[in-house]
């Protein structure tokens, strides 16, 4: 069970086209939104649609494939851990954000 405690499972669509950052190191990093969807009906029988977005984060050989092969709208599969991280913006205000760093990626679709 210790392999479970910080495991994420998405299935969903590129919101952007992914960033692709090349580090001094030469390693690659991509960046990108993920958008997953859950549809139920509300009280009234109509048919609702909660889309949730999430940040995502690929480095080294699944960035390289990530530049390559998944674009915009692509469908995808990841699996990955949640971190967060905080940096100071310019105004020195502290700032945070939760990315799902990818362990696994399946492209999905056309």
């Amino acid at each position: 069970m210790n392999a479970l405690k910080n495991k994420v499972q998405l299935i969903g669509n590129l919101g952007n086209k992914p960033e692709v950052i090349v580090l001094d190191s030469g390693k690659k990093l991509a960046k990108f939104s993920l958008a997953t969807n859950e549809t139920y009906k509300n009280a009234q029988g109509e048919k609702i649609t909660d889309t949730q977005w999430h940040n995502i984060v690929a480095w080294g050989k699944t960035a390289q494939i990530v530049e390559k092969y998944v674009g915009k709208g692509k469908e995808v599969a990841i699996e990955g851990k949640l971190t967060t991280r905080s940096w100071e913006d310019k105004d020195g205000m502290k700032r945070y954000i939760t990315e799902v760093v990818v362990s696994d990626l399946l492209m999905l679709g056309k």
